[in-house]
């Protein structure tokens, strides 16, 4: 499908790439396997989309973030282009049906988690899949030393061999040296093409400042940039009391965080990117998918937990080209409070195999079974009933989600679903007796198919725009369906699942590697030290020290940033004195002079030949003697 300009133009209608994007796009139609490294907003997913396009058969898209997912395979459709997800939370039949559509239909991507990839009804039929390229998003994930390793992605080459998939393509947006070769390694790449865009941003202004009045620094930076700006805080009540003290002073903001529902975050988000709101205060949550150019602030109200998070979160500025600032703000308790995190992040061996059994007492689940459930998760309700305290609780799943024991999910809108409990004859009597409710029926056989055999997804909110009644109404018909035995119905939840995938094990069993806890562990306290190291050193340029800690060990002072400009300050402030100084030896070698005779002679009207004066005498330079100053001569 002619050349990748004319595709780009076609389906996205842009002229140009960006830096880097032909490059990878060449690469791959050539069939190398490829490791492209582009800075957040650099456009990976071009990248992998204009080589499909242009390729008989359908892309694999491995990611970790199921929203992120949704969010590419709905941009595709929108655009034209056929693309499929599967993930965690759909049932058996809505996976299976997405794979054969996947194998049978004019589909171009399937988006996958590394999880689904390792099911069974998938690794059965993958190979009667046309595959043309196997794409690893995030492929930091496979490695140990990345900061946020997924060990699903371990597996991935089996696909690749199961498949004879030919073309592996492999992209991250921040990934250490070290983290690189692992990636290289772990996924198998053959005699790669490694693609490195610099991580350099040359209208981007790193700005660090320490104060105890955060508040009032924030102020400062709202009302002296122009232009949309991102507040990224720790925690979702923070988000929240942060937007409000923002309003109360007259400044256009609203909370994001992943707390609230969709359709509310999707809502915040789109008045964000429309310029209905300027500043959106938000957690980690907010960065999926988001793609705003004229960012012109970045401010890190708290410090994040790696150089990686922040790098990520900090570029989202500036994508236009215009000059931005990333202002990071910090005080000497957020030292205190990121090495204490370490203790909780890394809870002792004999806690996690504590907190694993506790879970499945709570859900009942004796030794040798569960493998394959799934079911909802609330982390503050497990650890109320097990005893336990939800943060410590929460770290110790995820290490052990780390170790591969099971899956938890990010919070997930869980659709409606209804299935008949009858079949066909009785429902149609049921009909005839139940005049009220023949013409709902009939709303739902004809929207939906399936119900009889399938527990299936549905919309009040749809079913209600067509049938011109209210949501309420709606799901007040469905509970009657259910109460009368006539359907099951289950309305949506919003929750995150738990997948378990393997059977409960005993503590003899549960095997937690030491040596692999350890390097965990030191890995996690390098990324909070060098976190730490970023923002309480003042000597060293913010872009080099980001641009080494990646790999760029020979790049230039950016000019931009705070330490740049104090030093720029600190040489005019040299030159400066050094031409005042000189003119006080003039001065004084005319003889003597008083204070008030100099003054008379200078032009100095911050009066900074007061303090060169001091300085000079304790040099040894000028002696004074009385009211008078004078040269030494030796």
């Amino acid at each position: 499908m002619g050349k990748p300009h004319e595709v780009l133009n076609k389906y996205w209608g842009y002229d140009s790439f960006r830096p880097m994007q032909e490059e990878i796009i060449i690469s791959i139609l050539e069939g190398k396997d490829t490791l492209a490294l582009l800075p957040t907003g650099g456009g990976k997913s071009l990248t992998f989309q204009i080589p499909s396009l242009m390729t008989d058969g359908i892309t694999l898209v491995v990611t970790p973030l199921i929203a992120l997912m949704k969010d590419q395979v709905e941009n595709l459709k929108s655009r034209g282009i056929q693309a499929l997800a599967v993930y965690s939370g759909m049932s058996s039949d809505e996976i299976d049906i997405t794979i054969e559509n996947a194998i049978n239909g004019d589909y171009k991507f399937l988006y996958l988690s590394p999880e689904r990839l390792q099911s069974e009804i998938f690794r059965s039929r993958v190979g009667r899949m046309n595959i043309n390229f196997l794409v690893v998003d995030e492929a930091h994930c496979i490695s140990q030393w990345g900061h946020d390793f997924r060990p699903d992605y371990l597996k991935i080459k089996e696909i690749r061999s199961l498949a004879g998939i030919k073309t592996t393509v492999a992209l991250t947006a921040t990934a250490t040296d070290k983290v690189v070769s692992e990636i290289v390694k772990e996924l198998e790449l053959d005699n790669p093409n490694i693609i490195k865009s610099s991580f350099k941003r040359d209208n981007l202004s790193y700005i660090v400042r320490e104060s105890e009045d955060k508040n009032g620094q924030l102020i400062k930076i709202a009302r002296g940039v122009n232009g949309s700006g991102i507040v990224y805080v720790r925690e979702r009540k923070k988000a929240e009391e942060l937007a409000l003290f923002l309003e109360a002073q007259g400044l256009n903001a609203q909370a994001y965080h992943a707390g609230m529902s969709s359709s509310v975050r999707s809502a915040k988000q789109d008045d964000w990117k429309n310029g209905n709101c300027r500043i959106i205060v938000a957690t980690n949550a907010f960065g999926m998918g988001i793609d705003k150019s004229d960012v012109r602030f970045v401010c890190h109200f708290d410090p994040p937990e790696s150089v990686e998070a922040y790098f990520q979160e900090a570029g989202r500025a500036g994508r236009d080209g215009n000059k931005s600032f990333a202002v990071l703000l910090w005080n000497r308790s957020d030292i205190g409070r990121l090495r204490k995190i370490l203790a909780t992040t890394f809870p002792s061996p004999d806690y996690i195999r504590d907190v694993y059994q506790k879970l499945f007492i709570y859900y009942g689940i004796a030794y040798g079974a569960g493998k394959g459930q799934v079911m909802k998760f609330n982390l503050t309700d497990f650890a109320m009933k097990s005893k336990l305290h939800a943060l410590s609780a929460y770290y110790a799943l995820k290490y052990i989600e780390k170790e591969g024991y099971f899956e938890i999910t990010d919070e997930i809108d869980n659709p409606s679903k209804v299935k008949f409990i009858v079949n066909r004859d009785e429902l149609y009597h049921i009909q005839l007796k139940n005049t009220s409710m023949d013409a709902f029926i009939k709303t739902l056989l004809r929207l939906y198919t399936g119900m009889f055999s399938n527990l299936v997804p549905i919309d009040e909110e749809y079913i209600a725009r067509l049938t011109r009644n209210s949501k309420a109404a709606i799901t007040s018909s469905l509970i009657r369906l259910s109460g009368m035995g006539i359907a099951t119905y289950m309305p949506s939840v919003r929750s995150p699942l738990l997948i378990l995938k393997t059977e409960r094990l005993d503590d003899k069993n549960l095997y937690i590697s030491p040596v692999r806890y350890q390097m965990h562990r030191g890995s996690f306290e390098d990324k909070i030290e060098s976190i730490i190291g970023y923002f309480s050193e003042n000597l060293i340029c913010r872009s080099q020290f980001l641009l080494s800690y990646f790999g760029e060990k020979d790049s230039e002072e950016c000019g931009l940033c705070d330490v740049c400009i104090e030093k720029k300050r600190e040489n005019a402030r040299a030159v400066y004195d050094n031409s005042i100084e000189k003119r006080l030896i003039e001065i004084l070698l005319d003889g003597p002079k008083s204070l008030s005779e100099i003054s008379l002679d200078i032009e100095d009207e911050t009066r900074s030949y007061i303090e060169l004066l001091r300085e000079m005498i304790d040099r040894g330079g000028v002696e004074q003697k009385g009211e008078m100053y004078h040269i030494v001569t030796r």
